[in-house]
């Protein structure tokens, strides 16, 4: 069975032109079967602030209205994703931009609105790896954009990191997988110790003691996730992308 890695990148780095070249420098020197999926930064915070469009936020997530949609899918889709497409062929990597809408790839669900109406977000339902195995087939590497659809005409918001842990488990039964979350630190960090092996037991210790907060917290979760169905998990610097055995490791 061939390996392939799944990797996310996301956080400041894509907002920074300088890392997203070293990361995707990097990323395009891995070798085998890879699938990128990328965030959005703070761009599109910045070009609806541009727009006249300021940002709603609850407890850190972002409402997604019609007006917002609108910029995320133009960011997101548009500049975001093809800005890492072309740069990836710059760096040699034969790449390919999507978004979950494009060969039905990711339906997904508009979330529902209670407790809290968090407008046009979308949780995902399924993947057709189909294309996507396609695509790895022929030495093609997917960029998927953090959007999905919901099979009536609508584009759905969903979270990258979502996306990524779904990507790596639905495509393990053909691969053996591996799903790597890129972004600024280390990997996951204890009073600024690097955590090189990280189990379920110490993540809801550390969880609960308040040293896993924030961001980290659905990437952990997502991974123990991917773990258990037979995928292998890394939380690692941007930096690191193409270097075997670093960052946080999760184990059984």
């Amino acid at each position: 069975m061939k390996s392939l890695k799944v990797i996310k990148i996301g956080g400041k780095v894509i907002d920074d032109d300088q890392k997203l070249d070293h990361f995707l420098n990097d990323f395009a020197s891995v070798k085998g079967p890879k699938i990128l999926i990328h965030g959005g930064g703070s761009i599109a915070t910045k070009m609806g602030e541009r727009l006249g469009i300021k940002p709603n936020m609850i407890e850190g997530r972002r409402i997604t209205d019609a007006e917002t949609l609108e910029v995320i899918t133009m960011v997101y889709g548009g500049l975001v994703n093809k800005k890492i497409v072309a740069k990836l062929q710059s760096f040699g990597a034969k790449a390919v931009g999507l978004s979950g809408a494009d060969l039905n790839i990711i339906p997904a669900k508009k979330r529902n609105s209670k407790p809290v109406d968090f407008g046009w977000v979308g949780d995902v339902e399924t993947i057709h790896t189909e294309w996507l195995s396609y695509f790895l087939d022929n030495g093609v590497v997917p960029v998927l954009a953090p959007l999905t659809h919901d099979q009536k005409g609508h584009i759905l918001n969903t979270n990258a990191d979502t996306i990524a842990s779904s990507v790596a488990t639905a495509l393990s039964k053909d691969f053996e997988t591996e799903l790597l979350y890129c972004f600024e630190q280390p990997g996951v960090m204890n009073n600024r110790k690097l955590i090189t092996k990280m189990n379920l037991l110490l993540y809801r210790y550390l969880k609960d003691g308040g040293i896993i907060t924030n961001g980290m917290i659905p990437k952990l979760d997502l991974g123990f996730s991917a773990l258990r169905k037979g995928v292998k998990v890394s939380i690692r610097s941007f930096e690191d992308v193409a270097k075997p055995e670093s960052g946080t490791s999760l184990v059984k």
